[in-house]
């Protein structure tokens, strides 16, 4: 299998950087490729501009969307874009890795996602969810918190946190077509021991060892809704085995 980790934290020797390399070392060890786009390394450009474009199908007017889509036509992307874009048509897994900041991704990351997700080619027209460009891919996140555990169950006082990252596991990664598996997530590790966090890595590799066991989170199939993208009626026997 091959395997793109997207990271993305300002400080090198920060636990969740830890978290990456425990990540590449175990997969590497199951026999899986492995490729990093380390953004905070590699200076990655977060903001999204006409700079993105080779040829502009409007110069006078960005459309970013449309402009993305022309341009992955004429294979007049940014070459840092056109570089990521090889990365995930290579991948077969990919894993978002990062700090939760203010209950999403960092901006950097955020970034990544606007301008490497291109319109024309992982989504567009009815290029979504299951239809969508990333289809036949499996993606996870692997993040860290301060909280812990129990602040974000269906009780907690912050919610759950697969609501909270609601626009990234199915506005980003579900749109998008890939099979979304259970997140993992490193609680309160600003305020923990090196044991604490010994046992945090553990239970990631363990995670990451069970890949093929997680069922895929779901989402909507477009077979269930018409060309407006409205419900489809179901006939009175689907209805009555409900």
């Amino acid at each position: 299998m091959k395997v793109l980790i997207v990271h993305a934290h300002p400080e090198p020797q920060s636990f969740t950087t830890s978290m990456l390399h425990r990540a590449v070392s175990t997969l590497e060890a199951q026999g899986h490729t492995v490729t990093v786009s380390d953004l905070y390394a590699m200076q990655w450009n977060p903001v999204a501009s006409p700079a993105d474009f080779g040829v502009r199908k409007n110069p006078d007017y960005l459309v970013y969307a449309l402009e993305q889509r022309e341009n992955v036509a004429a294979h007049a992307i940014a070459p840092d874009i056109a570089a990521e874009l090889d990365k995930l048509a290579a991948c077969d897994l990919l894993i978002l890795s990062f700090p939760l900041f203010w209950c999403s991704v960092p901006a950097i990351m955020k970034g990544w996602i606007d301008r490497v997700l291109v319109s024309g080619k992982v989504y567009g027209g009815v290029r979504f969810y299951d239809r969508g460009g990333m289809r036949g891919k499996r993606a996870l996140l692997a993040y860290t918190c301060g909280g812990r555990d129990y602040m974000f169950g269906a009780d907690g006082v912050h919610g759950e946190m697969d609501l909270m990252l609601r626009h990234v596991l199915r506005g980003t990664l579900g749109y998008a077509g890939f099979d979304v598996l259970p997140s993992f997530v490193g609680y309160h590790v600003p305020y923990i021991g090196d044991t604490e966090r010994a046992a945090v890595l553990d239970r990631y590799a363990g995670h990451l060892a069970q890949l093929d066991r997680f069922e895929p989170m779901a989402f909507p199939t477009l077979d269930d809704f018409d060309g407006d993208m409205r419900p489809r009626e179901r006939a009175p026997q689907e209805a009555a085995l409900d």
